[in-house]
């Protein structure tokens, strides 16, 4: 359906539609000093309008309808001024001088990694109340789902528990994250595990995805994207949240919220607890939650301290094996050529045979996922004058916790190293156990950032240095067949330590309508890990790596209403721990390398606003997924030495009407290996170009925002995902068909006389009732003949979530 109609999308981002209006509102904002604020946020409150200070100050709404508004503006570092505007028939000039901020504010933890509003670049910046407007219980990745070049997928098929995403094919392991400047990715895997920080959007205050290499930032190489996220910051007034929402698959969430403003003293704290319970689309695939943030913090003239901590503890049921793709198309007889294949029991027949598309493979009432981890987090900013800023920041994140499973069959002297124990005088080579597999870790470390600014240049000095010190340890708790175990015992143990050092130095230049930007990197990584895999195989691996970084980018303002940028930036990046840990005997994964070309153009008038932008990004031994899963249900990646993804993105957004706002983005790419060797069975061979997995060449969103009356918003969002490869063989056989899913959400508020707002949300899911499947993997193999296994993982169908919040 969308292959004949993909064009809608372009076409409608390319025709602008004019809506005239009674009066023109422009103005200029600039400091009490008379100094132009280039780059200050000014949004007509209760409208969809919103504009940006050029580099001398000046803003254009364009033509405005006969009403009142009210205008905010804000800037870092200066009052947010709220104005009573009454559009008649004459044009509004406005003349806005912002008041220099009393205290420090917290928004200047983010500001060394983010890039400004009209910084060369590629990215998209999220507000609380964005972000609010979905927050019913799904994971942050469901909340980010609309904006351009992303994909999002569950292993639980309905947003709760196990969720990930993918930017531009860059799966999570290539994804930088960062919770107010500090790193939030595992060291050692890279990956990002949503599920142990149940509920952090309700602290959020803004989010900024930025596509490509992006700005210099801390933690793990961004190779796909960075998401830079920031709590909240310090309210005006004190005040606090109840909130309450329940849906499909039992899925409810619990959440209360307190801050009590700025005091008379400097001080502040806000507080937060949160519970989520899900029974999840996938059978017995449950999700029970709970996570805590607490903020507290002095936030003086020009000193700040403030101290950030929250927590999340998980238990999900496991939902990693994903489905066959016999039991998905219901094909009887090759599901039980499959469950032949892998030596299924009689109760493992009937679970594939009669589960539908929520089969899930485990069946063990305890195999579960268990883990705990917790952040602290210290931020000190001092302002030495107007012109020099410093910020520091100390981290430390403990994260601790199993997964338990039911291993049945397994060789008691192979895969345990226990001796074959001997019954009735016959040896007993197989036992049924169960384990547990741990990981217990410490990462910590700060960062620090030096801001100077002088006339229409700003530079910034800054870095980090984090430790991470891991212990990986499995434990068997019981064993039949008279296997001699201590409970606990343990049968594998190995340690990973990683030390990260980097230094960067950003500078910034406005001159007249251009902005310049350059970026330099240096960042220093020692890594080890050694010790007995689960596997029982020994390891050893020792590497150290210098990266330098540098990045270049230019904008230019063409008029009032257009501009252009382009960038540039080169990018390194390290193997993870299961790059070492999964590859082939005799091969070692090599770091990678990436070029990042990015061309942008918009174009902006009072009703309506498109940007295009065009990007090449051009990999050295690049680290691929094989489409296979390790034992952990973590991917398995192999290095190819060329290949790239190139693309255009298109973005639009218009004022069909006063109260109808229509927005979308749309996604074309390609993304080739350019000499690929596929091996199987001993045997290479060479396939020439090939798709990268998992890298749809066109993703698609489409919004729909009605505002019938005062206080009521209604959406109709569609997303569109092109048909991905389980592989690097491009083979049609081994692929994720595409699909297209809509959702609907209604939210009305209403200013309450015992509340300062009552807010109703309600979000349907998948209003059409798709079947469809947003991740997958396979493995290939010789057994009379080639066999090959696709798995899948559904999606559900038609679900609701329904919510209330009072504000008070």
């Amino acid at each position: 359906m969308f292959k004949s109609n993909w064009w809608l999308f372009l076409a409608a981002a390319c025709c602008p539609s004019v809506i005239f209006g009674q009066a023109r509102l422009s103005g200029v904002v600039h400091s009490q000093d008379g100094e132009a604020l280039h780059g200050a946020s000014l949004v007509l409150e209760e409208s969809l309008r919103i504009a940006y200070s050029r580099s001398d100050g000046g803003f254009d709404f364009g033509d405005l309808p006969r009403g009142t508004y009210v205008l905010r503006t804000s800037y870092l570092g200066y009052e947010t001024r709220r104005d009573t505007l009454t559009v008649e028939d004459r044009d509004l000039q406005l003349d806005i001088a912002l008041v220099p901020r009393s205290f420090l504010s917290g928004e200047v933890v983010v500001e060394a990694t983010r890039l400004s509003e009209n910084s060369p670049g590629t990215f998209e910046t999220l507000t609380q109340e964005d972000i609010a407007k979905r927050n019913l219980g799904q994971d942050i990745p469901y909340l980010l789902a609309l904006t351009p070049s992303m994909v999002t997928t569950s292993d639980a098929g309905a947003g709760v528990g196990y969720t990930g995403l993918r930017i531009r094919g860059s799966d999570q392991t290539r994804i930088n994250l960062t919770v107010n400047g500090v790193p939030i990715n595992d060291p050692e895997s890279q990956v990002v595990v949503w599920v142990n920080m149940p509920d952090l959007a309700t602290s959020l205050n803004s989010v900024q995805i930025q596509r490509g290499l992006g700005s210099s930032t801390n933690g793990s190489g961004a190779f796909g994207a960075s998401i830079n996220m920031e709590t909240g910051d310090v309210p005006s007034e004190g005040g606090g949240l109840i909130s309450n929402s329940f849906g499909s698959f039992n899925t409810r969430k619990h959440t209360v919220e307190f801050n009590t403003g700025r005091l008379k003293n400097g001080f502040a704290a806000e507080g937060r607890l949160s519970s989520i319970q899900s029974d999840g689309y996938i059978d017995r695939a449950t999700s029970d939650l709970k996570s805590y943030y607490l903020s507290a913090g002095y936030f003086g003239e020009k000193t700040m301290v403030k101290a950030v901590s929250f927590a999340g503890a998980q238990e999900t049921y496991q939902s990693w094996y994903g489905t066959p793709e016999s039991r998905v198309k219901g094909d009887r007889e090759e599901m039980l050529a499959h469950a032949e294949r892998e030596g299924y029991s009689p109760e493992q027949i009937s679970n594939l045979l009669n589960s539908g598309r929520t089969y899930n493979h485990y069946l063990y009432e305890n195999e579960v996922d268990n883990y705990t981890q917790s952040h602290y987090q210290l931020h000190v900013g001092h302002a030495f004058s107007d012109k020099l800023r410093l910020n520091l920041a100390g981290h430390y994140t403990r994260g601790d916790g199993f997964f338990e499973q039911y291993k049945a069959g397994e060789d008691i002297l192979e895969d345990f190293g226990k001796p074959y124990p001997v019954i009735g005088g016959d040896t007993v080579m197989e036992s049924d156990f169960i384990i547990r597999r741990w990981l217990a870790n410490d990462f910590y470390g700060g960062t620090y950032a030096l801001k100077y600014v002088h006339g229409n240049s700003n530079f910034t000095l800054g870095g980090g240095l984090h430790f991470y010190r891991g212990d990986h340890f499995g434990e068997i708790l019981w064993a039949d067949s008279a296997v001699n175990v201590t409970h606990g015992e343990r049968y594998y143990d190995g340690v990973g330590n990683k030390d990260d050092y980097s230094v960067y130095g950003k500078w910034e230049h406005v001159l007249d309508r251009w902005n310049f930007m350059l970026d330099l990197q240096l960042r220093s990584v020692e890594y080890e890990t050694f010790g007995i895999d689960n596997d029982l195989t020994h390891y050893d691996v020792s590497r150290n790596y210098l990266f330098f970084n540098p990045k270049l980018g230019v904008r230019h303002d063409i008029d009032d209403r257009q501009h252009v940028y382009a960038y540039f930036g080169r990018g390194h990046r390290e193997p993870v721990r299961n790059d070492f840990i999964d590859a082939d005997p005799g091969e070692t994964p090599r770091h990678e390398t990436l070029n990042n070309l990015e061309l942008g153009y918009g174009f902006e008038t009072p009703s309506f606003g498109a940007k295009v932008n065009g990007y090449l990004m051009h990999y050295e031994n690049q680290l691929v997924l094989t489409g296979a899963l390790n034992d952990t249900g973590n991917p398995i990646r192999e290095n190819v030495d060329r290949s790239y993804r190139a693309g255009v993105e298109l973005q639009a957004a218009w004022r069909v009407f006063d109260r109808l706002m229509w927005s979308a983005n749309f996604t074309y790419s390609r993304n080739k290996i350019t000499e690929f060797e596929y091996h199987l069975g001993g045997e290479m061979m060479e396939l020439g170009e090939t798709d990268i997995s998992f890298s749809p060449e066109i993703i698609a969103a489409n919004n729909f925002v009605w505002m019938p009356v005062k206080g009521l918003e209604l959406a109709l969002s569609t997303k569109y995902v092109g048909e991905q490869f389980l592989d690097n063989t491009s083979d049609r056989g081994k692929m994720i068909d595409a699909y297209t899913v809509s959702d609907f959400r209604a939210g009305y508020t209403i200013k309450g006389k015992f509340f300062d707002e009552v807010r109703i949300n309600l979000l349907v899911n998948n209003i059409f009732d798709a079947e469809y499947s947003s991740n997958g993997y396979t493995y290939s193999y010789v057994y009379n003949g080639v066999v090959t296994e696709n798995f899948y993982y559904p999606q559900a169908g038609t679900n609701f979530l329904i919510g209330l919040d009072l504000v008070f």
